[in-house]
């Protein structure tokens, strides 16, 4: 692992079993070449290296005896070259404004904006293609709760995100 100096990610974790539902679906549909994560729920896209130790606390501190938020996959939705299943979590809202306030001042205009939860399943293809995705999988979609088990920090360093912090709910 490098030690330099990488902007930092923040993501929900999910549940084993709803992490390997997400995967499949990412297997399935992601350009395997582009496909160098697992499928994440992204808080935040980019906090600067210099936070990374109060961001540690913070999600400590957001997790630490309490009961994981209630999280529920609501719909599909096309992001024009892919698709990705759009949550519905309002706990998590409330824990990702609480550090919003928290980090003010040190957010990108991406991360500092209205956030729209949601799990990217594919990605970087041909608009005809994702939207035969997104149409294949409207018809067979039916919502379902989603287990949050955490929330984790991670280093960007241009390929597959290294662990920076990893936080269990109760």
């Amino acid at each position: 692992m490098s030690e330099r100096p990488a902007p930092l990610v923040v993501t929900a974790l999910f549940g084993r079993q709803d992490q390997a539902w997400f995967n499949a679906l990412r297997r399935a549909h992601y350009p395997p070449e582009r496909n160098v994560l697992d499928a994440h729920l992204t808080l935040f896209h980019q906090l600067p290296p210099s936070a990374a130790e109060e961001l540690k606390h913070r999600l400590s501190v957001e997790t630490r005896g309490v009961r994981a938020p209630r999280a529920k996959v609501i719909g599909l939705m096309s992001l024009g070259g892919g698709v990705a299943y759009r949550i519905e979590a309002p706990e998590l809202v409330a824990i990702r404004e609480g550090l919003v306030d928290a980090f003010t001042g040190l957010l990108t205009p991406q991360d500092a904006g209205r956030w729209r939860p949601h799990v990217t399943i594919q990605n970087k293809v041909r608009p005809v293609l994702a939207k035969a995705v997104l149409a294949a999988l409207a018809r067979d979609f039916t919502a379902r709760e989603v287990e949050i088990a955490g929330l984790a920090s991670w280093h960007y360093r241009g390929g597959p995100w290294e662990m920076h912090s990893r936080h269990m709910f109760a």
